[in-house]
């Protein structure tokens, strides 16, 4: 059975660091290339990072560029999204997903590329 669960969301306050953690069984993480989308409600899931299967290369959104770093560790099927200077538009439900890297390609910001999800993790950055 797979499962992606996320953890490590909470209340902090503008500038304040963060970091998410999320852990996978259920599949060969290794080979897996790893995604962070993030979304408000009523609101299009938005994608924040992305990770190759080794990690040699990652990816990010314009809106967290220089500020959030993605990473993982394959010992222990984790991955991990550093946050550091948050602002509230960084406010949201974070997700991670999965997906086989050669199906993925280079449309890692597309929620519809990913076959498997975790359940979310809130974030909340008060001003």
């Amino acid at each position: 059975q797979v499962r992606l669960v996320e953890s490590g969301g909470g209340s902090v306050q503008t500038g304040w660091s963060l970091r998410l953690s999320c852990t996978a069984s259920g599949f060969t993480y290794e080979n897996y290339c790893m995604g962070w989308f993030r979304q408000a409600p009523g609101h299009q899931r938005d994608g924040v990072a992305s990770i190759t299967n080794l990690g040699s290369t990652t990816a990010y959104s314009d809106a967290v560029k220089g500020r959030f770093t993605n990473s993982r560790e394959n010992s222990r099927d984790t991955l991990y999204l550093k946050m550091k200077d948050l602002k509230p538009e960084d406010a949201d439900v974070y997700y991670c997903a999965a997906d086989e890297c050669g199906a993925l390609g280079a449309d890692w910001q597309n929620p519809e590329k990913y076959a498997y999800w975790g359940q979310g993790t809130e974030v909340t950055v008060s001003s």
